[in-house]
């Protein structure tokens, strides 16, 4: 059933169609009013900030931690966000403020400029955050598709909950991909998930401590894989396998896990594979050299559609959650 055994650390391996996840998991102290942390970040490499110093890090922001004003095409991104806030502005002119469990799922398509900064609101406490990005590849027929995002907010997430034979809690939050009768929410139209025939998952799944369940299974031929970023141990398919271990499975098998002391959580990502010839470079995910060349050519010429906002980190002041559309349209969840 398992295939084999990863050890995790920030960036996670992933199998097409993913192409990575980036696992965020930081101790921000309480803010400084200006959005930024109240301690003192001598010694950093502010602007490539990427390693765990007093629990947390800066990554490319200087004031303010998190990713100013970048260019992304040719596949999507998936902001899975357990803890903490994230302020999205783009080249589109579309913004928001999204956290505390909500998803955030954009289309790159033919090409975008975003800044993803992560605003430290609490000034009399800390600021945790966790969050899960996974970047999800775009067939060569959709690569130069609109660009877009979708918001899923916490309280719309499908969410299943059950109990083992012992009364034993078991959780699955779904991003995509029905468990059961529990269905997952539209992806985008463009994206690899729309076709069900591509079973396209991504769970987060919280496992009571000694909580007994069994993985479905799924289609053949899939690529999936399970993430244990948070517990002790636990046993699968009879193996033990301790906490920040990855592992690739058999998707046409369901795979039984005992979990142990501690309450566990994971995340499992699956989907068939786009079997297509992946060429990167830093932000551009195409198939060919040649269309790397072009998209680098084509965000010189134009920086897909240029930088509107005033600062490069924009973050949104105090106010609560929120997305504003490229046409206009704001939205809020329901409870904020």
């Amino acid at each position: 059933m398992i295939l084999d055994i990863q050890p995790l650390g920030f960036h996670w391996q992933t199998y097409d169609p993913f192409l990575f996840c980036a696992y965020h998991h930081d101790q921000f102290p309480r803010g400084n009013g200006q959005f930024g942390p109240a301690a003192s970040l001598a010694g950093r490499k502010l602007g490539m900030d990427f390693e765990i110093r007093d629990g947390f890090r800066m990554y490319h922001g200087d004031k303010v931690p998190g990713f100013p004003a970048h260019p992304h095409r040719g596949f999507e991104t998936i902001t899975i966000v357990q803890q903490g806030l994230v302020d999205h502005s783009d080249s589109l002119g579309a913004a928001g403020r999204y956290g505390q469990g909500d998803v955030q799922w954009l289309t790159a398509g033919r090409g975008i400029q975003h800044s993803e900064m992560f605003p430290l609101l609490k000034q009399t406490e800390a600021n945790p955050l966790l969050l899960f990005q996974l970047w999800l590849n775009l067939p060569a027929k959709n690569k130069m598709a609109p660009p877009n995002f979708l918001m899923f907010w916490s309280d719309q997430l499908p969410r299943a909950q059950e109990q083992d034979s012992e009364g034993r809690a078991i959780g699955v939050e779904i991003t995509a991909g029905d468990y059961g009768d529990t269905k997952a929410l539209a992806p985008p139209p463009y994206s690899w998930a729309a076709d069900p025939a591509n079973h396209v998952a991504a769970w987060v799944i919280d496992l009571a401590a000694d909580a007994e369940w069994l993985l479905p299974a799924a289609a053949s031929g899939l690529n999936r894989a399970l993430y244990f970023f948070e517990g002790a141990d636990a046993q699968f398919d009879g193996m033990t396998v301790k906490v920040m271990n990855s592992m690739r499975l058999r998707s046409d098998r369901g795979l039984a896990i005992r979990n142990g002391a501690k309450p566990a959580r994971l995340l499992m990502l699956q989907g068939r594979p786009i079997n297509e010839p992946v060429a990167q470079h830093g932000p551009f995910v195409m198939n060919t050299r040649n269309e790397l060349m072009q998209a680098f050519n084509d965000y010189q010429r134009d920086q897909f559609g240029g930088w509107p906002w005033p600062r490069s980190d924009q973050v949104h002041g105090e106010r609560e959650r929120f997305a504003r559309y490229a046409d206009g349209t704001e939205v809020v969840p329901q409870h904020n």
